[in-house]
């Protein structure tokens, strides 16, 4: 590195000072360039390693990158999904003293990928579908936070597998505004319009480019945002009345934003003059129910579809071997060492980087029930382990990028016998392994 550079970081990584600041970004060195798949973007935006880690390099001007660095250090501290930003490099200039531009560093989301990575061949409406749902919820999520997005859409979002659905992440802010006070009803419009416009725009694109399955309607699907926002924003803001004596539904409104995968922090109840009326309305709700609850229980961090499966398979786990009596983190404990580690712990250690733990656990009970129902009878986890990794997993692309240390030494994979897969159905004896029903 030549010449002088200013750095602006919340967590200083004196690895920083060793990339050649001192090029365009374009013209970086292969050494330093992590080949992982972009999204559009209006910026130049290039993949380097650091620090045995993957970061994100944008291009912009010396304001942009300070206001983005800001905006998303306050979207992490209001629990928004972004992606972590790491620095802001300025003052750079090439080895004849000519100024270059400014940068933003952000870390890379593992096992995220941009929209246009997440098909292989042509994207299905079905897909389509589960990305824009994604968008929609972090949508709603963004503006209960008084944020004004003003450039939604799937190319400013990264995504990562849900259990069958996706949890989508913002990646640009540099459009954004924060309003303490919240967002009006144009505002909020405003966004969704974008949003509706930007995700037709992009799908007719991918349309022009023979990358759509015929029967995917761009327009449709982006509409679909729309639906999916207004109904969403319904349930977790919208006001309800009912009669006294139909007290039960305060209950079920709390059940079903628990299903959404929120939590109500406080519910204004309020009874008209004659006592016959009551009327609810959400006032703080808060998003990743059942991420809080696994990761309470059991110390597991995963997506909110993703944890809800796990405790799925965790209360299955728990009327099948717990007694009524014993504690639930106890309980859950016993799950994680038996059921959930075994079969993590499975994985070869060349397809570790396929899916993340929690996606390979969902899929791997997804496998075992179609196995059962094609087979009709029961399936030993450790077969449907075997089978899984072998059929399924070992035929997936790598959705994450594994970074050898320079020394080349790495922590070795703890060895799996047959006994460790035997006990993830369970129990410890292989006997009584084959007795452990998936209940789905």
């Amino acid at each position: 590195m030549s010449g002088s550079v200013n750095i602006t970081s919340a967590t200083a990584d004196p690895a920083l000072l060793d990339l050649p600041w001192h090029l365009p970004l374009d013209a970086w060195p292969n050494e330093n360039i992590a080949a992982l798949p972009k999204g559009l973007s209006r910026h130049l935006v290039r993949f380097a390693h650091l620090s045995g880690r993957v970061v994100a390099i944008k291009e912009t001007t010396s304001e942009m990158a300070k206001r983005e660095y800001e905006m998303l250090r306050t979207l992490q501290s209001l629990e928004i999904p972004c992606v972590e930003p790491l620095a802001v490099i300025t003052n750079r200039t090439n080895e004849d003293g000519e100024p270059l531009n400014s940068v933003l560093v952000t870390r890379h989301l593992k096992f995220s990928l941009p929209y246009r990575a997440l098909y292989s061949q042509t994207l299905r409406p079905t897909t389509a579908t589960r990305l824009v749902d994604a968008l929609a919820l972090l949508l709603v999520r963004v503006h209960m936070a008084g944020l004004f997005w003003g450039d939604v859409s799937l190319s400013n979002t990264l995504f990562r597998r849900d259990a069958g659905a996706f949890a989508a992440y913002l990646v640009d802010a540099e459009t954004g505004q924060l309003y303490p006070g919240g967002l009006s009803k144009g505002q909020r419009e405003n966004d969704l319009e974008i949003a509706r416009v930007n995700i037709a725009g992009e799908l007719m694109d991918l349309e022009a480019g023979g990358r759509a399955a015929d029967e995917l309607d761009p327009i449709r699907v982006s509409n679909g945002i729309v639906n999916a926002y207004r109904l969403l924003w319904t349930e977790l803001t919208g006001s309800e009345s009912f009669a006294s004596s139909e007290r039960w539904r305060i209950t079920e409104r709390v059940e079903r934003l628990n299903d959404l995968g929120f939590d109500i922090e406080e519910l204004a109840i309020k009874t008209d003059a004659t006592g016959s009326t009551v009327r609810i309305q959400p006032k703080v709700v808060d998003a990743g129910h059942h991420q809080r609850r696994l990761l309470r229980l059991t110390g597991l961090d995963a997506e909110e579809n993703q944890a809800r499966r796990l405790l799925n398979d965790l209360d299955a786990y728990r009327l099948a071997y717990g007694d009524p009596a014993s504690d639930e983190e106890a309980l859950a404990h016993e799950w994680v060492v038996r059921v959930f580690e075994p079969v993590i712990r499975a994985i070869p250690r060349d397809l570790k980087g396929k899916l993340e733990p929690a996606e390979v656990f969902h899929q791997l009970l997804d496998h075992r029930w179609y196995m059962a129902q094609n087979q009709s009878r029961d399936i030993p986890l450790a077969e449907a382990v075997t089978s899984y990794v072998q059929d399924v997993l070992r035929h997936r692309r790598d959705e994450a990028t594994v970074i050898e240390p320079a020394t080349g030494s790495i922590t070795l994979p703890i060895d799996v016998t047959n006994d460790d897969v035997a006990a993830a159905a369970g129990d410890t004896s292989a006997d009584d392994a084959q007795d452990w029903r998936l209940k789905v």
